[in-house]
């Protein structure tokens, strides 16, 4: 699903650990890192696509992590002029994308980067929260600092390291 500016609509995730670290994976056979990621299919809702992203790309469930949050509004990037599929219609020339704050909730849950046929990742880490900044890719930078700074409450904030685990309550409860 691309709007009528180009842009292809999608969801972020940016999945947190009860350590307060960022789980970011690497692209295969890239040395590009960055959050998963993925398009809207038609009559899909955000979370829906979310959903089915976190499965196809690290092989979650959905009762394996909490919505703590999401962006407020769609986030959007451009691409630089070298990757737009200019024989492509409609045309693509970035992403707008809802960005989703979850927390692993199921310790036991296993992260399998080979879900499916096509994987998207060879590996990953958890990081530190801002880790991430330093190492994504400059033309998707605006939208990972408006991101986290938007989710940064819930995860570093004194209130979310006091005795009870933290991010323990979506933001509309």
């Amino acid at each position: 699903m691309i709007d009528k500016a180009g842009y292809r609509y999608g969801v972020g995730i940016i999945l947190v650990n009860d350590r307060r670290q960022v789980f970011f994976a690497k692209r295969i056979g890239m040395p590009a890192w960055q959050f998963p990621q993925g398009g809207l299919q038609e009559d899909e809702t955000p979370e829906q696509a979310m959903f089915r992203e976190l499965k196809e790309e690290i092989g979650l469930n959905p009762e394996d992590v909490q919505i703590v949050s999401s962006t407020r509004r769609w986030l959007r990037y451009r691409l630089p002029h070298r990757l737009v599929r200019h024989y492509a219609k409609p045309l693509c020339i970035g992403q707008k994308q809802k960005w989703f704050l979850l927390r692993l909730a199921n310790q036991e849950a296993k992260i399998d980067l080979q879900t499916n046929d096509d994987p998207e990742f060879d590996s990953w880490s958890w990081v530190s929260y801002w880790y991430p900044l330093r190492q994504v890719v400059i033309f998707k930078r605006r939208v990972y600092v408006m991101a986290l700074k938007e989710f940064a409450r819930f995860v570093l904030s004194k209130r979310s390291q006091g005795e009870h685990s933290f991010l323990g309550q979506r933001e509309e409860e």
